[in-house]
């Protein structure tokens, strides 16, 4: 299970898709279970049927809907808007753009500064709670149902900071699915209960001074931080450093029901 970023796989002159690369061979990372012949038997509940981009046709729709701007090339197949992966296929629900929210749940100040990280089921590696937005759903329903689901920490009632909308470098991503998220920043006055459920496998609160305390406090408990999430995790602390930005904001002021 590959896990490499973008920057490590194609040489930044060769990413951009306006770069020629007639030897360019991108490997497959489609699974057995998205694989044309077994779509045609089943289709898995989280994927859609299409088996190739050839046969989605609301492109118009997706490209107009989508968070991240992305062209379609020749074959009118939908292009990873950072460029090339090194990887083609799809091992995501969706061909193109799969949209997803990110919650960071930070709490108290200071040096007693924490964040909740869950561990990943299918990497194990700690990362901010989250996951893809459900069809018909929108991102801040996404942002507390995710984190609902996979910490029993209940959010709903709570008006997050929205930090931004970014590409992740997803591990499954390829040159034709990737995924975009929207990621927000919940402050809470104090830790809360959490507990790991659905995708994760663990949750746990971590020390958030800064990004360096984070990583060795991760490392010390034997674990891994999730390489993808650092740029929106290092943007939580810039904001959090900005007390006019959370002044202006609507923050968490009371603890939720359940509160430890």
């Amino acid at each position: 299970m590959s896990t490499t970023p973008i920057s490590k796989v194609i040489p930044a002159g060769l990413r951009s898709w306006s770069v020629s690369w007639p030897e360019y061979a991108p490997a497959d990372v489609t699974p057995p279970e998205l694989l044309p012949a077994a779509l045609a038997q089943e289709v898995p509940f989280w994927a859609e049927a299409a088996p190739t981009p050839a046969d989605v046709h609301d492109w118009a729709e997706r490209q107009a809907n989508a968070l991240i701007p992305f062209r379609l090339d020749e074959r009118g197949w939908p292009l990873h808007p950072q460029g090339r992966t090194g990887r083609t296929g799809r091992n995501l629900g969706r061909w193109g753009e799969n949209q997803a929210a990110d919650p960071i749940v930070v709490a108290g100040t200071g040096e007693d500064r924490q964040v909740l990280l869950i561990t990943r089921s299918d990497i194990e590696q700690e990362a901010i709670p989250g996951g893809m937005v459900d069809p018909g759903e929108t991102a801040p329903d996404a942002l507390w149902r995710e984190l609902l689901e996979e910490t029993g920490v209940d959010l709903r009632k709570q008006t997050p900071v929205i930090l931004g909308q970014d590409i992740v470098d997803d591990w499954r991503q390829s040159d034709h699915a990737w995924v975009a998220s929207t990621s927000a920043l919940y402050v809470l006055p104090a830790t809360v209960a959490a507990v790991g459920d659905d995708d994760a496998l663990d949750a746990n609160w971590y020390p958030f001074g800064d990004l360096a305390q984070l990583e060795a406090a991760i490392t010390a408990a034997g674990r891994t931080l999730y390489s993808a999430h650092r740029p929106l995790l290092r943007r939580a602390l810039r904001v959090l450093a900005e007390p006019t930005t959370l002044a202006t904001s609507t923050l968490v002021t009371s603890l939720p029901g359940g509160a430890a």
